[in-house]
């Protein structure tokens, strides 16, 4: 894969994955072809802050779950009121985390392993 292509998945991307996994995802697009590329940069990754405001405006009725694919711990937070708020607050400060492993799982998903 052309280098110039890696990087600029990388700068555009990088908001999307923990820091300590570019290194990784830097390698895994070297070594592919153009069309499994063009697979991993069509994917929809989700933006960490684009969830944290939406667990914070919906985050007691379970929406920040729902949309990262969680749907148990959506259904329970929705009818326990997000856990009369302690599982709320709790997402506030875990969803970042859990948004940017997600994205991860669909990036190692997009490379077929």
């Amino acid at each position: 894969m052309d280098s110039q292509k890696v990087d600029l998945f990388l700068a555009t991307s990088q908001k999307f994955f923990e820091p300590a996994q570019l290194p990784f995802i830097r390698e895994q697009l070297s070594l592919i072809d153009d069309s499994r590329f063009l697979a991993v940069s069509s994917m929809e990754y989700r933006d960490p802050m684009m969830m944290l405001l939406v667990s914070i405006i919906g985050g007691s009725l379970g929406i920040d779950r729902f949309i990262l694919g969680d749907t148990g711990l959506g259904v329970a937070k929705l009818l326990t009121a997000g856990g009369c708020g302690i599982f709320t607050i709790i997402d506030w400060f875990q969803i970042q985390g859990l948004t940017r492993r997600k994205n991860m799982e669909l990036f190692m998903r997009a490379l077929n392993f």
